[in-house]
């Protein structure tokens, strides 16, 4: 696999590691994965909901608990670390501006369209940051309208754009009709993002690496993406059943018993579809039922509060920590792939391991066979 750059930034290993939230991915995950020279990713969504006052002080937890998360990161690895944060989040611009503050290599930013943050972060007296901002799309069409936008208004661009696929866990930026019946694979979406992208590079002299996500779960899988025009791969699935991963053994496990069928498609309180692996709670919001809920302090601004069957804050932190009864796994489309716990390291191996030997196969065999 080709390092590739991000800015000043050189990613030995074009393997993003996908922020999961709530309390998936933090500084256990992101440092390992950063060891091992991708970029290990710290999640923002409800970071803080581990603090004791997170209740009373819910902004300020976050604050507060998302720069002990970066500093522990810095503290297990001298690699890269990111930050994924969601636009949606009430607290968006507090986050971002903290993580630039605490010096993070990356920002990460999706569920919505970031067309105001150059200005947030001028504002916020932090122009001139080293912080690359890497906004995420499902669709060429998104990637131009952020970038035409930052160009006309700020002169600037993103520093690289992370596309992810509508294969993808978690919540999607795409409509439930696109998800029963996928009319543009990943592959199709990264060659026009690219193609896309290009305009922008020859006018801000600058490279600005596309990063593929949504699916991809083998070295195969990395090797045929990047024959599309991708840089790096983003990777979220692959490395929640590891140890260093921050979720719950329980959490974990859901993956290693779930079938194929079992990975399914809900309606989130967001507002946005969401992939998840089925569960008794799972079937118990498909069934209709809602779990009532009071909201202190309305986490994400597109959440319909009145209306919610159940509060996707506090559901993703009770699965976090163990208590599936209560919550479900957010999970990409293969997750039913997982069998067993491995550690970070061993997951990257096999990654290498068989997109080396995807590569061997696709360049060197034709040579072999077909001798000029």
């Amino acid at each position: 696999m080709n390092s590739f750059k991000i800015g000043y930034i050189e990613v030995k290993l074009p393997i993003v590691q996908g922020g999961m939230g709530v309390a998936v991915s933090l500084s256990g995950l992101a440092s390992a994965v950063a060891n091992e020279g991708g970029i290990g990713v710290i999640s923002a969504a409800g970071i803080g909901m581990d603090e004791p006052d997170y209740i009373k002080n819910f902004y300020e937890a976050n604050k507060r608990a998302l720069r002990k998360e970066i500093k522990k990161a810095r503290e297990l690895s001298t690699g890269i670390i990111g930050l994924n944060v969601m636009m949606a989040l009430s607290d968006h611009e507090d986050l971002i501006t903290t993580a630039i503050e605490e010096n993070i290599d990356v920002i990460f930013i999706g569920a919505g369209l970031p067309l105001k943050i150059p200005q947030v972060i001028e504002n916020a007296g932090l122009k001139g940051h080293h912080t690359k901002l890497i906004p995420k799309v499902s669709s060429a069409k998104a990637a131009r309208l952020i970038f035409q936008y930052w160009a006309n208004k700020y002169n600037i661009v993103p520093d690289a754009v992370a596309l992810e696929g509508p294969l993808a866990g978690g919540h999607l930026g795409f409509c439930k009709k696109e998800l029963s019946n996928i009319t543009k694979p990943l592959s199709v979406l990264v060659e026009e993002t690219v193609k896309e992208i290009r305009y922008f590079e020859d006018k801000f002299g600058k490279e600005i690496p596309v990063i593929a996500g949504g699916g991809i779960n083998s070295g195969k899988d990395i090797y045929d993406i990047m024959q599309s025009g991708a840089k790096g791969v983003k990777i979220g699935t692959k490395f929640v059943t590891t140890f260093e991963c921050d979720a719950s053994p329980a959490f974990k496990e859901s993956y290693l018993t779930s079938k194929e069928q079992d990975i399914v498609i809900i309606d989130s309180p967001v507002g946005l579809p969401g992939r998840v692996v089925k569960n008794d709670f799972v079937q118990q919001i498909m069934n209709g039922e809602t779990k009532p809920f009071k909201c202190p302090w309305r986490c994400i601004n597109t959440c319909n509060i009145k209306d919610a069957p159940f509060c996707i804050a506090q559901v993703l932190f009770n699965s976090a920590k163990g208590n599936m009864a209560e919550g479900f796994a957010f999970a990409g489309a293969k997750a039913y792939l997982a069998t067993k716990i491995r550690h970070v390291s061993e997951v990257i191996e096999e990654l290498i391991s068989e997109y080396n030997f995807e590569f061997l196969n696709k360049q060197l065999y034709p040579a072999i066979v077909n001798p000029k």
